[in-house]
């Protein structure tokens, strides 16, 4: 199994160029098929992007998974939600016992779970969660850095190898998710920060905040990048100083996927962020990212726009876990079942459809 021991290495095996000759391939498979040309839109560029990124044109994401990485926020000390980091720790056991909704959805898309605890508040263990602790929750970014720069790159080393692990068992299509309270305001303070943007513009309600327990949000999203004063021009000290291990762990998830070639889906606000990291430490890393679904949260359009992604799916959706990353799959398997077995205009005996100008 390839595994990642700095980041340099890391960067260097996420930034290799994509294959020009196997997107070719592919596109001009999809030519070839008895249909207009590029009338499945979406589906025949996300089929071009991954023969690009695996470096072949015969495409198989038979076996999946979502990494569900897991981890606590010291920012809830502010008010900025409406439950406590104890349901961290619940929907952690609910992700390994098979109940959470992601898990459901994962089951009809024939997809394993897989959750990562990254550093879920006085939690012990549990049978089916993966150990990749990197602390006991994060510190209060109102107050400092949310962990050490050092711990934030054991983070992404973490992730990344655990992209590896999974591409070593035989998984070639990722998805990710997340769980953690508070990390939608850990994810708005790091899309202000490297943004450039008010943390009014992109702080939004997560799992339903009153009007009171917003305005306490946003003000705790001002107030960490105030006294963290993160550099937008280096996304792991943004990571270090707003961030949470969980959207570290997913940084180095996206940067592992670009090194070892398995395309890697992102879900909503939390996710895309994390890309966005991985892209700003390595714009190599881009070709391995790729949307699912555009998130409800204020952020989520803007950051996708930031990424030069465009998503598969606008339905509203705000749950994390990897819900929306998963929910793409099927179409996935539905583009992939018209590349690989319809047939051709010659087999159909229709003359092909040539490019028009004009």
């Amino acid at each position: 199994m390839q595994t990642f021991d700095t980041l340099a290495g890391l960067y260097a095996a996420a930034g290799t160029p994509p294959a020009a000759a196997a997107r070719a391939a592919a596109h001009g498979r999809w030519a070839a098929l008895a249909h207009p040309l590029g009338s499945l839109g979406l589906l025949e560029a996300m089929l071009e992007d991954a023969a690009a990124l695996t470096g072949s044109a015969e495409l198989d994401f038979g076996r999946r998974a979502v990494l569900v990485l897991c981890a606590d926020n010291g920012v809830v000390a502010r008010g900025v939600t409406q439950t406590g980091p104890a349901a961290t720790a619940a929907v952690a056991r609910g992700l390994a016992a098979g109940q959470s909704p992601v898990c459901r959805m994962a089951a009809a898309a024939r997809c394993a779970v897989v959750p990562v605890d990254m550093g879920i508040l006085d939690f012990p263990g549990a049978a089916g969660v993966l150990d990749r602790r990197m602390g006991n929750g994060t510190a209060d970014i109102t107050a400092g850095p949310a962990m050490p720069r050092a711990v934030a790159e054991r983070a992404v080393l973490a992730g990344a190898n655990l992209a590896a692990g999974q591409a070593a068992a035989g998984v070639r299509l990722l998805a990710t998710g997340e769980m953690g309270i508070g990390n939608t305001t850990t994810s708005a303070a790091v899309a202000c920060a490297l943004l450039g943007r008010p943390a009014a513009d992109f702080t939004g309600r997560g799992a339903g905040l009153s009007d009171a327990g917003l305005a306490r949000k946003v003000a705790a999203v001002e107030r960490a990048l105030a006294v963290n004063r993160p550099d937008p021009a280096d996304a792991l000290d943004v990571l270090a100083k707003v961030g949470g291990f969980d959207l570290a762990g997913l940084c180095g998830v996206f940067l592992g996927g670009a090194a070892c070639r398995v395309p890697v889906l992102a879900d909503g606000l939390i996710s895309t962020v994390a890309a966005l990291c991985a892209v700003r430490l390595c714009p190599g890393a881009a070709k391995a990212v790729f949307a699912s679904h555009v998130s409800a949260e204020p952020a989520g359009r803007a950051v996708l726009d930031a990424l030069g992604k465009k998503p598969l799916i606008t339905a509203g959706m705000r749950l994390g876990e990897g819900t929306g990353a998963v929910a793409s799959i099927p179409l996935w398997d539905m583009a992939r079942a018209v590349y690989a077995e319809s047939y051709s205009f010659a087999q159909c005996g229709v003359e092909a459809y040539t490019p028009q100008g004009g």
